[in-house]
């Protein structure tokens, strides 16, 4: 089911995977999907309220469900939150179901793209970037193994990033895409 012309894109938070999705998805005339605005828009609650009512735990368990559902579409692009890769049957869903794609990007990048936003709860710390930090130590070994294809976000613009993507793309997928 690998080549249903599905792509995910995993990453950390800050690293581009809704804007680069949009624009890919735009460039492909594929549909679009941000797993965070997926749960949003079927719990009708925004993803901080998730985590103060059912804490991180709740919260991961409505993405598996969200990332179980849309990945058996296809074709689609699909921006994952950046912890939806911690759980094992979510490795397993992305890694079955389509090309993986890790948009990579360092902890200063993460900091200067996430600094404003409020919809990050794993950021409503004193320290944002010992967080970061943390969370990339753990995470990306795990976004490492899991991708069939990786891009810096921070040395890439936008569009060259989605040129590169799609270059992977063609060479894994057995019909290639403009």
């Amino acid at each position: 089911m690998k080549h249903n012309g599905n792509i995910f894109l995993v990453g950390p938070m800050g690293a581009g995977k809704t804007t680069i999705g949009r624009q890919l998805a735009k460039s492909l005339g594929i549909a679009f999907f941000d797993s965070d605005k997926e749960i949003e828009r079927k719990t009708g609650v925004s993803i901080p309220m998730i985590f103060d009512y059912e804490g991180e735990p709740g919260f991961r368990k409505r993405e598996s469900e969200v990332l179980d559902e849309i990945t058996l579409q296809s074709p689609i692009i699909l921006a994952t939150g950046g912890g939806a890769i911690i759980q094992q049957a979510n490795q397993a869903c992305l890694r079955e179901r389509g090309f993986v794609v890790y948009l990579q990007c360092n902890v200063d990048t993460q900091l200067s793209r996430t600094r404003k936003d409020s919809n990050r709860p794993l950021l409503k710390t004193e320290n944002p970037r010992a967080r970061l930090e943390e969370l990339y130590r753990y995470r990306d070994p795990i976004y490492r193994d899991l991708a069939d294809f990786t891009v810096d976000t921070g040395r890439y613009s936008s569009r060259a990033a989605i040129h590169r993507i799609l270059a992977a793309f063609n060479q894994f997928s057995p019909e290639p895409r403009p």
